[in-house]
């Protein structure tokens, strides 16, 4: 896969951050002109959705995958709001491609741990372990087999320690728990295909 560095924002020396990973569904089976389609619809996605949660994309440090992107967020994000608005303004913005009949479908992953830029990338365990999320059998078919565009997945120490919380409406109840292994390590990540908030009523 070829991967590319986006290094307008770069990372000096070990860092504690919130890592968010996205890929697109079926990319490989697309001629190249759809998958250069694709890539712009995917950019414009996250660019709407960053913009509507008050997130500013430059200040991310990004590695382009190709169908997907590994970003690094600012030591000062709030990763309440971002599991709950960047996902929703992420919804939102593919249930009007689906509207102008441009689906695009993808899986969204994100985890919080420590990490640092090395000569081909990121390195440390939150980058491996968030793109182990993305890329899990459990994820893909979930997403496969849902009506939903979009399905998210976070890490069991991100549920832990800010879903439960209910910080920003989030709804732990719109999570389930999933366990698997791959290249001969244990994961678990909470999966929510729905949205992460729920709205308090009105009164």
């Amino acid at each position: 896969m070829l991967v590319m560095l986006d290094t307008v924002t770069p990372l000096d020396g070990l860092v504690y951050r919130l890592v968010v990973a996205v890929d697109v569904e079926g990319y490989s089976k697309l001629d190249a002109l759809d998958q250069s389609l694709v890539q712009s619809r995917l950019g414009e996605v996250l660019e709407v959705a960053a913009h509507e949660a008050g997130l500013d994309r430059s200040q991310w440090y990004r590695q382009l995958r190709g169908d997907g992107e590994l970003a690094v967020l600012p030591a000062d994000a709030d990763a309440a709001w971002v599991i709950g608005h960047f996902t929703e303004g992420v919804a939102r913005a593919l249930r009007e491609l689906r509207r102008a009949g441009t689906p695009l479908r993808m899986r969204l992953a994100m985890h919080c741990g420590t990490l640092t830029a090395g000569r081909f990338g990121l390195v440390g365990q939150a980058p491996i372990v968030t793109c182990r999320l993305l890329d899990s059998r459990v994820v893909r078919r979930t997403l496969a087999e849902g009506d939903s565009d979009l399905v998210l997945v976070i890490s069991e120490r991100l549920f832990d320690d800010v879903v439960l919380t209910r910080f920003h409406e989030l709804d732990p109840s719109s999570f389930r728990l999933s366990r698997f292994s791959a290249k001969g390590a244990s994961y678990a990540g909470y999966v929510c295909s729905g949205e992460p908030r729920v709205l308090p009523e009105l009164v």
